[in-house]
């Protein structure tokens, strides 16, 4: 039994996105709803930095999109940075309870920890781990520089992950840090917050997450992305579930570097390619 792949953006909110994405004019109710018929997934930055969302947002966010759409939204940074996992059984049962509107289109919610969370706390995420439910994914990236040298704490962190059924988020920025910013804004500011770590390709769940950082230069980007054709390919013959989400410096052109990307692996593998984008459709109509 094959797998699916799941391709999608770091939100659904984005001005930028008005004339592409998006129709050139009007409201943003409609956004998630126009997202959702292009993308199957959404890596749902905003519960990190604004916490557990509203009841009654999640169900308006339930009504707006299919079935087979997966939000994949990361835990808040008050459990993962400022308690650093420690004492949030409650909190996590509340973020869990808050998203239960969502059954059944949640793909791998994600454990972003700090970058000086190292292989001494492992701990923690193991206790963490042991009360997932079995029925949501979860995805765990690490930015501490230990679990990238292929030595005792990274193996011991992919043990960790394998032996929970927990997928290793894979932070792919080569494309971002091919160059210097040369001056532009979104590159500077991108270099600035994302970690320089190396690419371990592993999949240790059945729900691999890629998160793939782009350059402002397409072609830069294309290169990169090349060898994830191949890998993707295989783990959807496989019967596994990737999740590929395409951010670039600023993200001003992610939909379309997405598309791009999507294609050149949809080429390979015989899948249809993306659908035209409501405002490029509403464009030309005028």
């Amino acid at each position: 039994m094959s797998g699916q792949l799941h391709l999608g953006l770091p939100m659904w909110a984005n001005d930028a996105w008005r004339g592409s994405l998006y129709p050139p004019h009007g409201g943003t109710d409609g956004h998630l709803g126009d997202y959702a018929r292009i993308f199957s997934a959404v890596e749902g930055n905003t519960t990190f930095y604004s916490g557990t969302p509203k009841a009654e947002t999640v169900a308006a966010w339930a009504r707006q999109v299919p079935a087979d759409f997966r939000f994949c939204f990361k835990l808040p940074s008050s459990l993962t940075h400022e308690r650093r996992l420690e004492d949030i059984e409650a909190s996590f049962d509340a973020f869990l309870e808050a998203l239960s509107p969502l059954q059944g289109r949640l793909g791998p919610l994600m454990v972003q920890l700090p970058r000086d969370f190292c292989a001494e706390e492992l701990p923690k995420l193991q206790a963490l781990l042991s009360r997932w439910p079995s029925d949501i994914p979860c995805g765990v990236e690490v930015r501490h520089s230990e679990f990238f040298h292929k030595g005792a704490a990274e193996q011991e962190l992919n043990r960790l992950l394998i032996s929970q059924g927990a997928n290793r988020v894979m932070l792919d920025v080569r494309p971002l840090f091919s160059t210097s910013p040369q001056g532009h804004p979104g590159m500077i500011k991108a270099q600035g917050e994302k970690p320089k770590r190396p690419l371990h390709v592993i999949s240790t769940g059945n729900f691999p997450v890629v998160r793939f950082i782009g350059h402002v230069d397409a072609e830069i980007n294309a290169r990169y992305f090349q060898p994830w054709i191949d890998r993707l390919a295989l783990w959807i013959k496989q019967g596994i579930t990737p999740f590929l989400f395409v951010h670039t410096a600023d993200n001003r052109h992610a939909p379309q570097m997405a598309r791009r990307l999507h294609d050149a692996l949809a080429a390979q593998i015989g899948s249809p390619l993306l659908p035209e984008f409501p405002g490029e459709r509403q464009v030309e109509l005028f």
